[in-house]
């Protein structure tokens, strides 16, 4: 059973449908004024204006990101339990941080979600072929019919 009925919200008070978000209504002010505000922010920025300055650095060189080091775990080679288990071992010893253990938990996480969509993939396969292999045998085709 569903928790709402179809088509209702749950927050009858919320935003009306067809509403527009408040940022777009404002970009739709700014916007026939676009060309001339930031030749404006421009020429501040030229004129010394040091937070128009950092607005235009901003916008043309990005602030960059930090790129972490590689990380080096010896995983065993058998399941993802254990591979995890080697890596819980890994941050307990200091070899590796927290943010570095989880990231590699959310990796064999990833791949165990994968393995079990592949596994799932064959097995339906499996299932198809099964039932395709039974249709010869349906009961209409043995000549049996319902009265």
């Amino acid at each position: 059973m569903a928790k709402f009925e179809p088509g209702h919200s749950g927050n009858s008070a919320g935003r009306p449908r067809g509403s527009r978000d408040r940022r777009t209504e404002l970009r739709g002010l700014l916007q026939p004024h676009a060309e001339a505000l930031i030749e404006k922010a421009v020429n501040l920025a030229l004129d010394g204006d040091t937070t128009a300055l950092k607005l235009c650095l901003d916008r043309i060189i990005p602030s960059l990101k930090p790129q972490p080091e590689p990380v080096q775990v010896d995983l065993p080679g058998g399941t993802l339990t254990e591979q995890a288990a080697a890596i819980f071992k890994a941050v307990a010893a200091g070899e590796i941080t927290t943010d570095e253990g989880a990231a590699l938990i959310g990796i064999l996480h990833d791949q165990a979600r994968i393995q079990d969509a592949d596994e799932n993939h064959t097995n339906i396969k499996k299932i198809k072929a099964r039932l395709e292999a039974l249709k010869p045998f349906s009961v209409e085709t043995r000549g049996y019919h319902r009265r």
